[in-house]
């Protein structure tokens, strides 16, 4: 009766393959691989070179010379060890790890036995001064000591006391001493925000939102073609302007004089007069629905960005189309202005922002961070930071240049706006409807709102466009897709006990991407 062969998978018959090549040819796997001596001496060199060039040259402090010339030390003035002839320095590992091999210095390596004059002060110049003396001596006896106990006495000692050498070009030598794991400042506490008033009028999605400067009316623009004024205060209809003749989606007030500033997907820029109701200018120009528009703080010019790719800047008075800011490969969903450079900011969906040179109408820094696209930018109104909102995350960077600075993550939504107030409360709103306040510092997320939608409207017009603070910064103010405006204030009666900070900072780690 013949034995069955029992059959193996191809890749287990390979790998029993693979397993008795390596054993028959790795019999010596124990054995270290042969030095060979020239390249480990050109290792040597290149590392002495790389480490220590920087110090080979320094001067040596006074009470050290005096020390070595009383001890009986083997260590002549210079702070160096005697040089017999032509003996050779054998110099190990001065680091707190094992010592390699010693190596013999060439005729390059040498050290030298006195600093030159030019090398002091070179030295001493690149010091800052007040510290400059005392950073000096200290580097001079921390090489004097690498030289005296070269490899012995460092293996003994922790490495906390080990003073560092002197980095390439670098100024300081600082004790290395155990660092505290970085840790995330506790959040401050904000009251929560109630609903406490919702205004109903538009007859289609209320888009944009802009508050007066005297802060006792604001404006709304919708899609119902119209835009409306209201009184802050009661919340009341004060009037209504017509003439877009498609969404009203960007809507601004003058500081500087009594005009009321809006765009449209109609490819329109208008200028209101309000004391008369009118329209007295347009802004020609954009090819596309225009998405955004913001007001220069200080001069007469406005800015607008469109789906064309392209934020424009126009001079207020002559209607002149002062710069064509092009560089945006997509929608160029939103504009911001400010006094400091940069003075126009931009975000677009394709992904990036562009910080602009309003002179030169050209881009200063582009910020490639976000994976989508960035629908909302807000500017700090104290400190010189701005935050960007996109569904992948809310960024905050710093001016001038745009350095990030933190991620602000859990709002996973398409996030249409933002808004902040001195307090430090950021508030994000997204298109499924839902409010996310944040502490601005921390970026610690303390209270999420999804407001009911007003009956009649479908479950799925649930959704934030715009939302804004009064001037006053006790109101916030948003604009839906349920057609209403609603209004939120802080709870009065909520304090740091009913509505304590939930703080985890193990779990709100920074991402730095």
């Amino acid at each position: 009766m013949t034995e069955e062969v029992q059959k193996h998978s191809v890749h287990t018959l390979l790998f029993r393959s693979l397993k008795r090549t390596h054993d028959m040819f790795v019999s010596d796997h124990a054995k270290p691989v042969a030095l060979d001596e020239e390249s480990h001496k050109l290792k040597m060199n290149v590392k002495l070179r790389t480490e220590y060039g920087p110090v080979l040259h320094m001067p040596v402090l006074k009470e050290v010379r005096g020390k070595a010339l009383n001890s009986s030390d083997p260590i002549d003035s210079s702070g160096y060890m005697p040089v017999d002839g032509d003996a050779e320095y054998l110099i190990t590992g001065t680091h707190p790890y094992p010592a390699a091999p010693g190596v013999a210095l060439t005729a390059d390596t040498q050290l030298q036995k006195m600093p030159s004059e030019a090398g002091i002060q070179s030295m001493a110049l690149a010091l800052p001064p007040s510290q400059a003396r005392q950073d000096l001596a200290r580097t001079a006896a921390s090489v004097g000591d690498i030289h005296r106990h070269a490899g012995g006495a460092e293996r003994s000692q922790p490495p906390q006391h080990t003073m560092s050498l002197m980095e390439a070009g670098g100024m300081k030598n600082t004790t290395l001493i155990p660092r505290k794991a970085p840790t995330m400042p506790k959040p401050q506490w904000h009251p929560p925000w109630k609903l406490y008033r919702v205004i109903s009028g538009h007859l289609g999605w209320v888009r944009s939102i802009a508050v007066e400067p005297g802060n006792q009316w604001f404006v709304t623009g919708s899609a119902d073609r119209t835009i409306k004024i209201w009184d802050l205060a009661s919340g009341k209809l004060k009037l209504s302007l017509t003439g877009h003749i498609s969404t009203v989606r960007g809507v601004a007030v003058s500081t500087r004089s009594p005009y009321l500033f809006s765009c449209g997907e109609d490819k329109q820029v208008k200028c209101w007069d309000l004391e008369y109701n009118k329209v007295i200018r347009h802004y020609h120009g954009h090819l596309s629905a225009v998405y955004d528009l913001d007001l220069h703080p200080t001069i007469d010019v406005l800015v607008t960005c469109s789906r064309d790719a392209t934020a424009r800047v126009w001079d207020i008075r002559t209607k002149a189309n002062v710069h064509t800011l092009t560089g945006h490969t997509n929608t160029v969903a939103t504009v911001k202005c400010q006094n400091a450079e940069p003075q126009i900011i931009t975000g677009s969906h394709d992904t990036t922002i562009r910080l602009w040179d309003l002179i030169a109408g050209k881009t200063r820094a582009t910020l490639t961070n976000h994976k989508k696209s960035v629908r909302a930018i807000v500017l700090h109104p104290r400190q010189y930071t701005f935050a960007s909102g996109s569904p992948d995350n809310i960024k905050q960077w710093k001016f001038p240049d745009g350095n990030f600075i933190q991620n602000l993550s859990g709002h996973n939504a398409i996030i249409n706006t933002l808004a902040v107030n001195s307090d430090g409360v950021l508030v994000s709103g997204a298109d499924n409807g839902t409010i996310h306040l944040w502490d601005w510092r921390t970026g610690y997320n303390f209270q999420r709102i999804h407001a009911a939608v007003q009956p009649g409207s479908l479950d799925s017009e649930s959704g934030i466009f715009a939302c804004m603070f009064d001037h006053s910064e006790s109101r916030l103010i948003t604009a839906e897709a349920d057609k209403t405006i609603k209004v939120y204030k802080e709870d009065d009666t909520a304090t740091e006990e009913t509505h304590p900070v939930n703080w985890k900072p193990e779990i709100l780690k920074r991402k730095r991407f």
